[in-house]
């Protein structure tokens, strides 16, 4: 498994390092391993997980959303439901969004038509 360390991660995952630091105190990935002079070292592991995390902040997930997701995945009680419920749950809202980003985007497509003919 490579090791990247704290700057590579950082260019890697497209996240500052203050950020990498922040999602893992709040629990959404890690504990990160430290090398024997104490400085954090990430995994490829490490790097994929911050990936999805990213991708989720994107699909418009906040950080209480993301501390929901990975606590039910912490407590599979129910099983899989709650993480599926939790991420269908933001999969229709992201649709409902970009269903009206693409009435605006025809809107401004109009616009810029109408106006390049007058």
């Amino acid at each position: 498994m490579t090791a990247y360390a704290p700057a590579e991660a950082s260019e890697r995952t497209g996240l500052s390092l203050d950020t990498l630091r922040y999602y893992e105190r709040l629990g959404l990935f890690g504990p990160v391993q430290r090398n024997s002079s104490g400085q954090r070292v990430y995994t490829d592991h490490d790097v994929a997980w911050v990936g999805l995390l990213v991708c989720l902040r994107r699909a418009g997930l906040g950080i209480t959303d993301l501390q929901r997701f990975m606590g039910r995945l912490r407590d599979r009680s129910n099983g899989n439901a709650d993480v599926v419920e939790l991420l269908e749950s933001n999969r229709d809202r992201l649709r409902a969004e970009i269903a009206k980003m693409s009435v605006a985007l025809d809107v401004l497509d109009d616009k810029i038509a109408h106006y390049r003919n007058t």
